[in-house]
């Protein structure tokens, strides 16, 4: 059985694995700085992490988690999301869980009245473009993505 919650600072433990494991996947090394970054977001509401957790007779394990940032948009005067991470841990995969945390995350959006969720994924990240596009998310057609990197 699967459960979903909000995060809380609780949960610490099991969101760093989790993050490590999406960095990994990612390519990206083990960062000691994860903790920090991770407790910061949340003491300070910057943002909005759902935790799926895998509940067997013999344990609950952490499964996935999806990590949301609020913004805002000048060009329509309103609250947009950024959803930022969206992780399934490998063995959990196939069961809905990236379907649950998805309609969380468009559920709480949508609750707290923005007017977008956006993402942005790899582009070889064809399982998630799938999802996203099942889902009814369409790719931007209108805006070109530029980042500036330090």
């Amino acid at each position: 059985m699967i459960s979903l919650h909000q995060a809380t600072l609780a949960d610490l433990d099991d969101l760093v694995g989790l993050v490590e494991n999406y960095r990994a996947f990612y390519k990206q090394a083990p960062n000691a700085g994860t903790r920090s970054y991770l407790a910061s977001r949340l003491a300070d509401n910057e943002a909005i992490v759902f935790i799926a957790t895998y509940n067997d007779d013999f344990n609950n394990s952490p499964a996935g988690f999806t990590m949301i940032y609020p913004t805002f948009s000048t060009v329509s005067l309103s609250h947009i999301w950024l959803l930022n991470d969206l992780f399934v841990e490998e063995k959990y995969r196939g069961h809905g869980i990236a379907t649950q945390l998805m309609d969380t995350a468009e559920q709480a959006a949508r609750d707290a009245g923005a007017t977008r969720l956006f993402l942005r994924t790899a582009h070889d990240n064809t399982p998630a473009q799938a999802l996203y596009e099942a889902r009814g998310w369409k790719q931007d057609e209108v805006f070109r993505r530029y980042d500036l990197i330090f």
